[in-house]
């Protein structure tokens, strides 16, 4: 199973993902209420250390853009509240994910996993009923690579 594939599993684990009944890779249906996807943005290598006998361990960071699409009507606060609720609440959980070591396994160490949700935000209110909201979310992990 690839990365990309575990962190969407993962988020699919999310108590309230239920709610989008599309979860996509680089596509989101602004149209449709209750889809949402994740877009990855890249891998960044956060730290690289060598060891007496030349091993590496390297310190990876996935960068991902999450984006749902849920309803809501102009000037509706109460479909405004749920939505912001519910984004609020995934980035609670990441962060809960993460301190309980629940986050999937990526790199080869004994390390946990870390994973953050930030900047949720009101991305973008395409036409009437509708709203995209979106997520940051990164996941670090280590490798370690052994010289022969």
């Amino acid at each position: 199973m690839s990365d990309l594939d575990k962190i969407k599993n993962w988020i699919a684990t999310y108590p309230d993902f239920d709610i989008l009944g599309q979860f996509m890779v680089d596509y989101t249906d602004q149209a449709a209420p209750g889809s949402g996807g994740i877009f990855p943005t890249g891998l960044v290598e956060i730290d690289r250390r060598e060891d007496v006998l030349g091993n590496v361990t390297v310190t990876n960071q996935y960068n991902f853009a999450v984006y749902c699409v849920f309803a809501k009507s102009p000037e509706d606060d109460i479909g405004a509240s749920f939505n912001a609720d519910w984004v609020m609440g995934f980035q609670k959980w990441v962060q809960a994910q993460s301190i309980q070591g629940k986050v999937p396994k990526l790199g080869n160490t004994n390390d946990k996993e870390t994973a953050k949700a930030q900047n949720g935000v009101l991305y973008e209110q395409p036409g009437e009923g509708t709203a995209m909201y979106a997520v940051q979310l990164s996941v670090q992990y280590k490798t370690f690579y052994e010289v022969i």
